[in-house]
């Protein structure tokens, strides 16, 4: 039987052992200082039990600022730092004009397992839909209901049983049926060979390792389809390392997703294989770094047809470095889909190569990628030292705005791994103008091949135009892995519609403990956007017990009771149900 054994509450899964065992993830973080006592909450609790067995809670924890008229609220997925501590939701109050804003109203706790490093939920939330929040390093998922915002209720877990060929789930993207699509980074629970949902079979090394896969869930989480990611006849395997290495090679580490409805396109990005990268164990990293994309035909939901398998080119900078590692196409972290029919190409951004990437139209067999845009030039608008480029700089969330004018995109910072000193770098969040480039259809001309270009912006006229590059610094080894963009607007009324105009955007510090970049700190940030594309920062999205800009995870107290220091990593916006029209 290809099966794991099933997790105990509060014992690290095997897909854990093999992250930590790879340096993944570090010893966590257990004290903090100084919060005042919050008032008394509220609790709400609901259960559900699993597949595996084990009768999962969520507990809601409100404080009374919570309850009142609807608002709009910015979900925060958290693991406590502290391992023998429950991790959790946190909603924060992000309605402009309401006197709580920034203020953490609800806290809500999961059980019975710690130490889930609390990972991504969907990229964007709209009315009526489910909340999907993984656990990485648990290999679940957990499904919340949002109807009764800021409550919110345990609708399903899908656990480790739940997905024997795939293990770590990374991204979801919600599809209008209310089913969801999930990457799963890592390969089956066991080594050896995996049936999935359509009788299809590929051979994977184990846990953590290869192939990843993609996981169609219910509004329950309850497994739809496994998908699988890697090709069927095996890929290049100069390319496509695999430790242990596999008879066929595949890249398939899907972390990033994407989905276009009315194109009937899904495109995820490979990643690396996790649980050896970056381990002295294993001395050649260059063929773990993924630099490819996959790009599927979902006509058919239940089973989706793998179209393509392409692998980005690298740039101008590749030949300055001692390492492929940190040549612009390794470690493909997002993928980014315009929103309108019309427009048929996708966007991809390299973590620790530090680029940007365009197909013009990526239902064709063989999509026809080019660097588009360098983050050094962003480094150089930003004010950072001219020998910081967007090698190893932890590229990371990327979004098309819905009316297809922006791509924004944020960056850790060039990383320590890398070789520069904290103080000589920093993370960044920035805008760019694509409109040019998606008026040029299936002929642009748009081109980074050069060390200027790198340096200043694209040559080409219908190069993206880079609006606004707000430098975040961060000298805690890590900067704004993630973001999200607020979907909604407030009418005269009081009431709230989307909207395909984003005026707001917010940030999360915190990528993974341990990591190469990324332990953070833990601050969720808040930043206006203008009419012509420049950000602003909002310093009044307030900690409510510092009162300085920023919302801090690294306090003593929350609503649930003095649990110490919290990591925040997805984010999402969302709006009570009763006020949403």
């Amino acid at each position: 039987m290809r099966r794991i054994s099933l997790r105990r509450p509060g014992v690290p899964s095997r897909l854990a052992a093999c992250l930590t065992a790879a340096g993944v993830v570090a010893a966590l973080l257990t004290t903090s200082g100084g919060a005042t006592a919050s008032p008394k909450p509220s609790q709400l609790t609901t259960k559900v039990t699993a597949n595996d067995g084990v009768t999962y809670t969520a507990t809601n924890h409100m404080l009374p600022a919570a309850k009142g008229p609807g608002r709009e609220w910015l979900l925060t997925w958290a693991g406590s730092a502290d391992p023998t501590k429950p991790d959790f939701l946190a909603v924060v109050d992000a309605t402009r004009d309401s006197p709580t804003y920034g203020d953490v109203v609800n806290t809500v706790t999961l059980g019975p397992g710690l130490s889930n490093e609390a990972h991504h939920m969907q990229y964007v939330w709209h009315k009526g839909d489910r909340l999907y929040a993984g656990a990485l390093l648990q290999d679940t998922v957990f499904v919340f209901d949002t109807k009764a915002l800021p409550a919110l209720k345990l609708a399903g877990v899908n656990s480790t049983v739940d997905t024997p060929c795939g293990t770590a789930p990374d991204a979801f993207q919600v599809l209008r049926d209310g089913t969801a699509y999930a990457t799963y980074l890592g390969g089956p629970d066991v080594p050896g060979p995996c049936t999935f949902t359509n009788g299809e079979v590929r051979e994977g090394n184990g846990a953590a390792g290869s192939p990843g896969e993609i996981v169609r869930m219910d509004k329950n989480g309850k497994t739809l389809a496994e998908i699988p990611a890697a090709l069927a006849e095996g890929e290049d395997p100069e390319q496509c390392g695999n430790v242990p290495a596999l008879k066929k090679a595949t890249c398939a580490n899907p972390h990033g997703i994407m989905v276009n409805e009315e194109r009937d396109i899904m495109v995820a990005s490979d990643f690396v294989e996790a649980r050896h990268f970056l381990s002295p164990k294993v001395p050649d990293q260059a063929n773990l770094a993924r630099q490819t994309v996959r790009v599927w035909d979902i006509s058919n939901r239940q089973n989706p047809k793998l179209l393509s398998v392409s692998k980005m080119p690298d740039g101008p900078r590749a030949e300055r470095e001692k390492s492929a590692i940190w040549h612009e196409s390794r470690v493909v972290m997002e993928p980014a889909l315009p929103h309108k029919k019309k427009h048929k190409g996708a966007f991809a951004s390299s973590m620790l190569g530090g680029a940007i990437f365009y197909a013009p139209d990526v239902s064709v067999p063989e999509p026809k990628w080019r660097e588009v845009f360098d983050d050094t030039t962003a480094y150089r608008a930003a004010g950072a030292p001219k020998d910081v480029t967007g090698a190893g700089d932890a590229g990371s969330w990327l979004m098309v705005s819905p009316d297809d004018r922006y791509l924004f995109h944020t960056v850790m910072g060039q990383s320590t791994a890398y070789g520069k000193p904290l103080d000589r770098t920093t993370g960044m969040l920035y805008v760019l103008d694509i409109q040019k480039l998606l008026a040029a259809g299936d002929d642009p001309r748009c081109d980074i091949d050069t060390l200027k270009e790198a340096y200043r912006g694209g040559g080409e006229r219908d190069c993206p135009a880079l609006t606004s590059a707000m430098p975040i610094r961060d000298t805690t080894d890590g900067g704004p892995h993630w973001g999200a963009m607020d979907n909604f607007e407030q009418t005269r009324g009081g009431t709230f519609r989307e909207t395909e105009k984003i005026s707001r955007l917010a940030t999360s510090n915190y990528f993974i403990a341990g990591s190469f970049s990324g332990d953070g700190n833990h601050e969720v940030c808040m930043y206006d956007l203008d009419r012509k594309g420049k950000l602003r920062q909002d310093r009044s999205f307030r900690d409510e017990r510092t009162g300085r800009p920023c919302v801090d995870f690294d306090r003593s107290s929350w609503p649930h009771g003095r649990t110490g220091p919290a990591r925040p990593h997805g984010i999402l916006f969302t709006v009570s149900d009763s006020v949403l029209k």
